[in-house]
């Protein structure tokens, strides 16, 4: 779809939105017809060289280093009963959408993991608050459904992880409305002060919330997630108890909600020595019942106080929130500088592969709201989130285009909508009525629509998903940043053992003719022909210098607008 017709879509958008906003009975589903897509692109989409059923990891990495997770918020998925909520039955008829655990086809999206939001009871809708951590959401399913899921789910070759809040509780919780009681064990469950400390959270939000009969508890997020108090070895235990309920249940790890924030030290409310030191606990406790679980950490700060979680004694990986800033920056502006200033950092500061990297997640605005609906930026966006080291994960519907922006009073729901299936009423989530209204422009912006056609961002992620998983390089490589006479261009070097491949991304909307390619040192030795994975040219041959790098190399006498490249280097000699 070109770029004016991108624009035009977002107009009719934002006015029907609020139109529906401002008059519920507007029908979403009254909308126009798509548009079609451009019919000339510039690059043909490639057929995928089939995959081998796995690869073996060298030294130093482990099996999420094979994968490319995909973020589920349960609720917003597919409904299975027709209750207007996603449930886990639902989640078990589209799992082929997502990997049918056949190597040799490529109509699936092609990860290997899923990461799932909050499955346990909760009283909100997004399930951050729980009221019981040993079991699940009724609105998703029961717990034999959940199990019957993970089962499907490994059958088909995908590991599952639980977002598990274990800095806080509902206020609903029995341990918190137990602890009310002054004379109850479960005081001391929760942080009391019989007074008001006064001071203020890391947001300038209220933490201090008085009690119903005196006192005021403790909760960096809100008065109705009540803080555990992890210096009680009573609550240290109860988590271990949850840990190892849900481990025996066979997921395969966690994603730490709130990492910073589990032990303060007085006014420091995160990052403290308590917090790395329970974090050395927790991973023992995890490795001792399944040495192969991941711990995967949401400690939304710098990249140089992320990577302090990491290196063998706490987590195993973290989101790398500055590079997931930097990707949809330089996505954006046509200009390499912060991704590749991103990149410079993380690999210096994380063990090598070891980080989380991503676009947005459900927390964010939507990568499509944040891009103006401008497909080609977004798929500039995913080429090189795919092409960076590290272990990419993909928030639900990002590979369709979906849109959401956070709503009024920091209301987010709009970034957490009914994922968009068919062009059918309420976009083939529910034949219900959904538990909220679907993005009103879902015509164009569903599976089944781009399924069939090559030119998609749907296409487009199932073949950079399925090549990174077929190349070594891509998912292990160690990772080369090179240098280009013109910021427009994204350009790096992944190398693994037995292979080198060259990923190459155009930013900007304009062909580029006059612009070289520089890598001072490297891993390279004599001449290479240039391979296509990906992309469409006739590829000049690379000499590598006495360093191992190549200067002044240019690939293509033309790079096309919004071009996109995988070229594997074959010696010569």
């Amino acid at each position: 779809m070109n770029i004016k017709a991108r624009i035009f879509q977002s107009l009719i958008v934002c006015c029907l939105f609020a139109a529906c906003a401002v008059n519920p009975a507007i029908s979403p589903t009254a909308l126009p017809t798509p548009l079609p897509s451009a019919t000339a692109t510039l690059q043909p989409t490639p057929t995928a060289t089939p995959s081998p059923p796995s690869i073996e990891p060298p030294e130093g990495y482990s099996w999420w280093n094979q994968d490319v997770f995909y973020e589920i918020f349960v609720r917003s998925f597919f409904d299975s009963d027709g209750d207007g909520n996603g449930d886990f039955n639902g989640i078990i008829e589209k799992l082929d959408y997502l990997n049918d655990g056949d190597s040799q086809t490529i109509s699936d999206l092609g990860v290997k993991g899923l990461w799932l939001m909050p499955i346990f009871p909760s009283p909100s809708y997004h399930g951050y608050d729980v009221t019981d951590y040993q079991a699940t959401n009724p609105d998703y399913g029961t717990l034999d459904e959940f199990k019957a899921f993970l089962e499907a789910a490994h059958q088909r070759g995908m590991r599952v992880i639980l977002d598990l809040p274990l800095n806080h509780t509902s206020s609903e919780h029995p341990w918190f409305q137990q602890s009310l009681d002054l004379s109850s064990p479960y005081r001391d469950y929760y942080i009391w002060s019989d007074t008001d400390p006064g001071y203020l959270g890391p947001w300038g939000e209220q933490v201090w919330h008085p009690g119903p009969d005196g006192g005021y508890y403790y909760g960096i997020f809100d008065s109705g997630m009540p803080d555990l108090n992890y210096t009680n070895p009573a609550v240290v235990e109860e988590m271990d108890t949850i840990v190892k309920f849900w481990l025996d249940l066979g997921v395969d790890g966690f994603r730490l909600d709130g990492a910073r924030y589990i032990i303060e030290d007085g006014q420091k409310q995160a990052d403290t020595t308590g917090t790395h030191d329970y974090y050395k606990h927790l991973r023992s406790v995890v490795k001792e019942i399944n040495p192969d679980a991941v711990l995967l950490g949401e400690v939304w700060t710098d990249d140089f106080t992320v990577s302090t979680y990491t290196g063998g004694d706490q987590l195993d990986l973290a989101f790398d929130f500055d590079l997931a800033s930097a990707l949809m920056n330089s996505a954006n502006t046509g200009s390499n500088a912060k991704v590749i200033n991103a990149l410079t950092f993380t690999q210096k500061l994380f063990p090598e592969g070891q980080s989380a990297p991503f676009l947005t997640n459900h927390d964010m605005d939507r990568v499509m709201s944040q891009l103006g609906g401008d497909e080609e930026k977004a798929k500039n966006a995913a080429a090189m989130l795919l092409s960076s080291p590290g272990v990419p994960f993909i928030y639900y519907g990002e590979e369709i285009g979906m849109s959401g922006k956070r709503g009024n009073a920091n209301n987010d729901i709009q970034r957490r909508l009914p994922m968009q299936w068919t062009d059918g009423p309420n976009a083939g989530f529910t034949t219900g009525t959904p538990w909220t209204a679907v993005y009103p422009f879902y015509k164009a912006t569903n599976v089944a629509y781009e399924t069939d056609q090559p030119d998609s961002l749907l296409s487009f992620y199932r073949h950079w998903v399925n090549l990174r998983s077929q190349h070594p390089a891509l998912l292990f490589g160690k990772t080369y940043l090179i240098e280009s006479s013109d910021p427009a261009i994204f350009a790096v070097l992944r190398a693994a053992a037995d292979e080198t491949i060259l990923a190459l991304v155009n930013l900007s909307d304009q062909p580029l003719n006059d612009y070289q390619l520089t890598l001072k040192t490297g891993p390279l030795e004599g001449t290479y022909n240039l391979e296509s994975l990906y992309g469409e040219g006739q590829f000049a041959a690379l000499a590598a210098n006495t360093q191992g790098g190549f200067e002044n190399y240019q690939p293509l006498a033309t790079l096309p607008s919004y071009g996109r490249f995988l070229l594997k280097l074959a010696p010569t000699n």
